[in-house]
């Protein structure tokens, strides 16, 4: 009987357990239910916090792109002009690859890439780099084949994200030419986006990447318009809205004059060196040459990896604009400004005489003259005239560094010009206080002799020689050099020089041309041709000798002697002496020359083929009769 009870009381116990275990069960499951419903709450809460709170911006063009698909048209840049309003650059319209980054699927890419002959890597690495752009442009110029695989794909909704537009594509002219001046287009780099002045561009976009295409790119680009068509949920067009039109970028008018610099261009074939050739009344520049030079037709859409490398592992740098960046030693085309100096100090004047032996100590060093003989007594004009080096040397020595610095400073020299051209370098003026703050070093009298006939520190570029022979043709004032054809002129310097100075310095250039001087190359029939020899080391003569190499020969000049209308410079690189320059100046002046008769010509037989008399009947009378009224 005691036995079951105890049984009876175990079963009761246990029954008591189980259904104690069971609330506890049934509490948990109830507060695990209503964490997970406050979890959800939560989540749904904070999603729409994003939505509409924090992002509604974001996530409302995200769901428009779902309704609306956007395409946009894109607008062209602006032509190039020369100075007589012919085209230099132009555009071609063309069809490229659109991908819409709300369709893209990744796994279609490589198959996209295959058939349209990109490189994955760097068709993902683009649409990586595009950030949150809807559209990225990938490919340019589609060819025929690449229309029709696309067409044929798209069609069939085999690749929704693939879509053509039409676009322009930037059309330079051949073989280099004014390549350095104009420059080229290209899509705009990570850097560049990081630059203040790109601050409203985006990854993908074609900028200006040098030469006036960057100078001026705001002006050249246009604004894109937009195409928006409603789409369904299977992305199927079913209304499109007005497009909004793309507004194309303006034209500009250089200053260049297309037959000067053909001519130009012709000069430099198969050289090395440059030609800048401008107006010294007001600083227009009407040719500009660097040689070698490059095609901009490879960068208009993405330059290949194979034509880039040949590019930047040559030697002789093509993309460098030798006009404006060439650092090297004017030699004896620095002499008239030394002149110029010596008149303008006092410590010479047109009668000083040196004597030229061949050569002259200075300092415990000899310094020899180009002839070998000497020139025998000798002044300023024969000086000029013959290049005669010992006079110069004295007139340096005379002169100190810092007095010749002065004066060549006033000329441009160790300055920009302050063209309207990007990444211009400054050339290099020596002086006691620029070698100090330089190399930390005092300035030895010696080394003025070297400077004296343009060696040693001194360097200049073949613009910078250009704006200073100009400036002195017209009596000493300098105008900056500019490419923009209705840019204002700006006079950057007044020297108040000496007219008689000036005038000893002209008569000198004008003798090493038509006297039986260094330039005779550089004559012109009825043409009163002023110019200046310059033959400059590299380095010493001995390193020379061992590694091959030749002298630079420059060519300095303007026209005519009383009126000057053009200066012109010519830098040969390797080109051995000064008069192998000169024949490249004669062309180019004598183009214009030509031109300017051959216009005037026809302005008056025009003239005289219209002519219309000053009174008030004359222009219908001259009209009826076929414009000849006599």
């Amino acid at each position: 009987m005691a036995l079951v009870e105890s049984q009876r009381e175990r079963e009761e116990v246990s029954s008591e357990q189980l259904l104690q275990d069971s609330t506890k069960s049934a509490t948990a499951k109830i507060a695990a239910f209503q964490y997970v419903v406050v979890a959800v709450f939560i989540f749904l809460l904070s999603g729409f916090w994003t939505l509409q709170v924090q992002n509604p911006d974001y996530y409302s063009e995200a769901a428009e792109r779902n309704r609306v698909k956007s395409t946009p048209i894109l607008a062209p840049r602006g032509k190039i002009l020369d100075r007589d309003g012919r085209v230099i650059v132009d555009n071609k319209a063309s069809y490229s690859l659109l991908l819409n980054r709300d369709q893209l699927k990744w796994e279609h890419l490589p198959a996209i890439a295959d058939a349209l002959h990109l490189d994955y890597n760097e068709l993902a690495d683009k649409i990586r780099r595009s950030g949150n752009r809807p559209q990225i442009v990938v490919k340019d110029e589609l060819t025929p084949d690449d229309m029709s695989w696309v067409q044929s794909h798209r069609d069939s909704s085999t690749y929704p994200e693939m879509d053509i537009i039409n676009s322009w594509r930037r059309l330079y002219p051949q073989d280099g030419y004014a390549a350095h001046v104009i420059g080229y287009v290209g899509e705009i780099s990570d850097a560049e986006l990081d630059l203040p002045q790109f601050i409203e561009y985006h990854p993908g976009d074609v900028i200006g990447k040098d030469g006036i295409e960057r100078e001026y790119d705001s002006t050249l680009r246009g604004v894109d318009g937009e195409r928006r068509v409603l789409v369904d949920s299977m992305g199927r067009e079913r209304q499109v809205d007005k497009p909004k039109d793309a507004v194309a970028g303006k034209d500009i008018q250089l200053t260049l004059d297309l037959d000067l610099q053909s001519v130009a261009e012709l000069a430099m074939d198969g050289k090395r060196g440059a030609v800048v050739a401008l107006d010294p009344r007001n600083g227009q520049v009407l040719a500009m040459v660097s040689r070698p030079t490059f095609d901009p037709n490879k960068f208009t859409g993405r330059i290949s990896t194979k034509d880039w490398k040949e590019i930047v592992d040559d030697p002789y740098k093509p993309l460098m604009n030798r006009a404006t960046q060439a650092e090297f030693a004017p030699g004896s085309t620095f002499k008239p400004f030394v002149a110029l100096a010596g008149l303008e100090s006092g410590v010479i004047d047109d009668e000083t005489e040196f004597h030229c032996p061949g050569g002259a100590s200075f300092y415990g060093h000899y310094f020899a003259c180009w002839r070998k003989g000497g020139h025998g007594n000798i002044s300023l004009h024969r000086a000029i005239a013959q290049s005669c080096d010992v006079y110069f040397y004295n007139v340096g020595n005379r002169l100190g560094i810092d007095r010749l610095a002065h004066y060549t400073q006033l000329a441009g020299f160790g300055s920009k010009t302050g063209i309207d051209l990007p990444n211009e370098r400054e050339s290099t003026m020596p002086s006691t206080r620029w070698k100090l703050r330089t190399f930390r070093q005092k300035w030895y009298a010696g080394e003025t002799i070297s400077v004296a006939i343009g060696q040693g520190a001194v360097t200049i570029s073949p613009l910078e020689l250009a704006a200073a022979l100009g400036g002195v043709s017209i009596g000493g004032r300098w105008y900056r050099p500019h490419l923009l054809r209705d840019a204002k002129p700006v006079l950057t310097r007044d020297g108040h020089l000496n007219p008689r100075n000036v005038t000893e310095v002209i008569d000198g250039l004008y003798g090493v041309v038509n006297e039986g001087g260094t330039g005779h190359a550089a004559a012109l029939p009825n043409i009163a041709v002023c110019g200046k020899t310059g033959t400059a080391q590299l380095v010493s003569t001995e390193k020379m000798k061992a590694l091959h190499l030749k002298n630079n020969a420059w060519f300095e000049a303007f026209a005519p002697r009383d009126a000057p209308e053009i200066a012109v410079v010519a830098l040969f690189e390797s080109g051995e002496e000064g008069a192998n320059a000169a024949w490249i100046v004669r062309d180019v002046m004598k183009a214009y020359f030509d031109k300017k008769a051959r216009m005037t010509k026809e302005r008056t037989q025009l003239t005289r083929e219209f002519h219309i008399l000053p009174v008030p009947w004359a222009a219908p009378a001259a009209l009826a009769l076929g414009g000849r009224l006599n």
